[in-house]
This record gives structure tokens, sequence and C-alpha cells, in this order.
């Protein structure tokens, strides 16, 4: 298999969203890539547990991609060998009317890992300069003081509330979060296909709505905002990593890479040592057990 340098897939220099690949060749076989996968996710596992005990660090995972990406499936593979108890998933819908009468934040940060613990955020706080900027009427909903119509909606709004966001992953990664952003880059052909396979086949028709295709015509209005996304907040402490996800194998594979080769730098994460009264007394534990 290809060697990797996940340094590769990381934002550090300004991009046009136009010359970021949506593929990636691992020269290897899907059932290598499969393999290959699963031996680093039980060694991403390992690293878990050790955070569960350590209590010190918890990490965020934010997927952002198009419909179809992938994110879900990827999710489920990348994750599968981790203790369900040190991993928590949320997946961020339309925000509800409660969510609504709090900052645009609130219900992500409410939403974070606890120290020792992996929180992983389907769609993120990114929708809200994203989704919202291309339908900037739904800021409207926001009842923001000032905000009454679309034209308030102005190019110092989208700058404050860039500010906001690295302010809140500053404050977070100061906290002692660990924070890796994945931008799933889809190709809009493979989108396609891969919405056709929605339709064509029954088990998978529940995952369409009609309002897919409506999304899709603004695929470049899209892009130019994941763009600046990038751009604006990719930073040291909380990193953008592009992902092509045209072929999920690899796309999961890739995300499991950068969480693994990034955590395993981490050389103060590991189990607590036990009490020295403990540690003296351990064979006189194990008699008693023996002896009942």
């Amino acid at each position: 298999m290809r060697a990797i340098n996940i340094e590769d897939f990381k934002i550090t220099d300004r991009i046009d969203i136009k010359n970021l690949e949506t593929t990636f060749d691992l020269e290897a076989s899907k059932s290598e890539i499969k393999d290959e996968l699963k031996d680093t996710r039980k060694a991403l596992g390992k690293i878990q547990d050790k955070m569960y005990a350590h209590g010190k660090y918890a990490v965020l995972v934010c997927l952002q991609g198009m419909d179809t990406a992938g994110k879900d499936s990827l999710i489920r593979e990348v994750f599968k060998d981790f203790n369900s108890r040190g991993v928590v998933v949320h997946s961020f819908k339309v925000p509800t009317n409660l969510e609504l009468k709090h900052d645009f934040l609130w219900r992500h940060y409410i939403a974070l890992p606890a120290r020792g613990k992996f929180g992983i955020f389907n769609r993120t706080h990114y929708e809200n300069v994203l989704v919202t900027k291309v339908h900037p009427s739904y800021i409207l909903d926001e009842n923001i003081p000032g905000i009454d119509t679309v034209d308030d909606v102005d190019a110092a709004f989208w700058e404050r509330r860039y500010e906001d966001i690295n302010n809140f992953e500053k404050h977070i990664a100061d906290s002692g979060t660990i924070v890796f952003k994945f931008f799933l880059n889809l190709s809009k052909e493979e989108q396609k296909h891969r919405l056709l396979r929605r339709l064509d086949r029954e088990d998978k028709n529940w995952k369409f709505s009609p309002g897919d295709l409506e999304e899709r015509k603004l695929w470049n209005d899209y892009m130019a905002c994941y763009e600046e996304i990038l751009n604006k907040t990719s930073k040291t402490h909380a990193p953008w990593y592009v992902i092509p996800c045209d072929d999920k194998k690899t796309s999961r594979y890739l995300v499991a890479r950068v969480l693994y080769d990034t955590l395993k730098t981490y050389k103060d994460i590991k189990e607590p040592e036990l009490d020295d009264d403990i540690m003296a007394n351990l064979d006189l534990y194990k008699k008693q057990l023996k002896n009942e």
C-alpha cells in the first residue's frame, strides 16, 4: 500500500477548492484497504481506552461534506472497535425552537465530549456558515437583535461568525479538547451516482429526498462557502483535513490514519498508575479471590 503523510491532507495555506482532489489512489486492493482500516481502528480503540482511563483529553471529530459524502458509514466503520461508553455521536439537524432561543453555538457547546471521551459531530457548527450562507433567510429564524432583513446579513456578519467559531475552537482546544475537522470532498459526478443508487435500490429509497436535488442545483454556492470556511478557519489548534471521498473505503482509511497518526504523538496519554498501597498488596488481593 502507498505510504501516506497526513500533513498532505491538512489545510495550511490558502486553497482554491477546484484544485482539491476528490480521489486518492492508495495503490492497494479493496481487501487490502479493508485490512489496513481494521488494523488502524483497533489501534485507535486502544488509544481510546487509554484516554478514557487517563481522563485529561477529549477528542472532537467534525465531519462536513455534501449529501451522500458517506459520513454515516464512515462513522460506523472507523469507530467500530471503540468502547461504546467512550464515544458519542451527534447528528445536527435543523435547529429546534429551543435551540433557536440560544446563540448559534449553544447546541454544539452542550454536546461537546467530556474529558476521556470522543465526540463525533455528523454535520457541525459549520452549518451555521454554510447552509445559512447559501440560504441567508434562515438567519432570520435566529431572531438576532439588529438582523431584521436578509440585507442585514452582510459581509461583516459572516466575519463575526467566523471569528466566533475560531474563538470557540481555540477555547475548547485550550481546555484539553483535541479537534479534528474533516471535509469529505466529493465530486458532483459521484454525488449524482450515489443519488441514483438511492433511487434504484429499494433498501436505499428512504434516504432520498426531493430536497436533495434542489440543494444539488446550488452546488457552486456550497463549494464557494466551503472554500471560504477552509481558508478562514483552518488553525493550528483546529486544522481542516480535506479527505478525497469518491471512494468510501479510501476516505475511511484516511480519516482513521489522520486520527491515529496524530493521537499517537500524545505521549502523556497513558493509564493512571495504581496507588502504592494497592500495588503493594496485589498478591494479597489475588489470594483473597482465589481462596473464596
